[in-house]
């Protein structure tokens, strides 16, 4: 698996893609999607 093989589930990016729990999302998707995920931080 390398990093081109990965894309983000929202756009299809490839970029900055973060995998952890599962996510497999990219940096931009992740910050407009997280309060609904339940990530305090981006509140």
């Amino acid at each position: 698996m390398s990093k081109g093989s990965r894309r983000c589930r929202r756009c299809g990016s490839h970029e900055a893609v973060i995998r952890r729990y599962g996510l497999y999302l990219c940096r931009r998707c992740f910050r407009e999607v997280a309060p609904k995920l339940g990530f305090k931080k981006y509140v």
